[in-house]
């Protein structure tokens, strides 16, 4: 039975969703194309209706996954959120880049390329949120923010200890918090009370 173009949209999005869920949950190697698939309902011989291999798959689920992630628009609220237990306990539901930023040495040219964007675009929508300081200013901010805030995301998921690991979580966002402006802080904290 043929399938329509609408539909097999739908279940590339289908592949793409599962296999992002269950890349940040288990990583790239312990991952299977056919575990994939069966996630997504499908069989294991429609996959290459879709991905040329399963590099390809990586490759377009790194894309997917910090697409379907929301921007920050409330600033303040975003880093609570992202700095926050249940992030840290479901990596599967969370930040592609600190469930596989640090697997994607080994992978594909084309994954390391979707992962390379996905960081310049969240640095870009960052220091987007930004008001004050020139360009330059904004963008260190925001590559500085980014950076403790995926670290301390990692550490925290790395250790047993959960009053440790929710120190490094609530210690990095206070340090946060100590390097933004007034007002900036100001426009945070309005987001927060709304």
């Amino acid at each position: 039975m043929k399938v329509s173009r609408e539909q097999m949209a739908q279940n590339r999005i289908r592949i793409l969703t599962e296999a992002g869920r269950l890349f940040r949950e288990k990583g790239f190697d312990a991952v299977s194309v056919s575990e994939v698939m069966k996630a997504a309902g499908l069989t294991h011989g429609g996959f290459y209706g879709h991905f040329k291999s399963k590099d390809d798959l990586i490759a377009h689920a790194i894309g997917h996954v910090a697409g379907s992630q929301s921007d920050p628009d409330d600033i303040g609220s975003w880093i609570d959120t992202y700095l926050s237990v249940p992030h840290r306990d479901h990596p599967e539901r969370g930040c592609p880049m600190a469930s596989l930023a640090g697997l994607m040495r080994q992978q594909s040219p084309a994954a390391r390329a979707s992962m390379m964007q996905v960081v310049a675009t969240q640095i870009e929508s960052l220091a987007g949120t930004m008001a004050e300081g020139d360009a330059t200013e904004r963008r260190r901010a925001a590559i500085g923010r980014w950076s403790a805030m995926v670290g301390a995301l990692i550490l925290a998921r790395s250790i047993d200890d959960p009053v440790l690991s929710e120190e490094l979580l609530t210690a990095t966002r206070a340090w946060i918090d100590e390097r933004t402006t007034p007002g900036q802080r100001a426009s945070a904290q309005k987001g927060r009370a709304a």
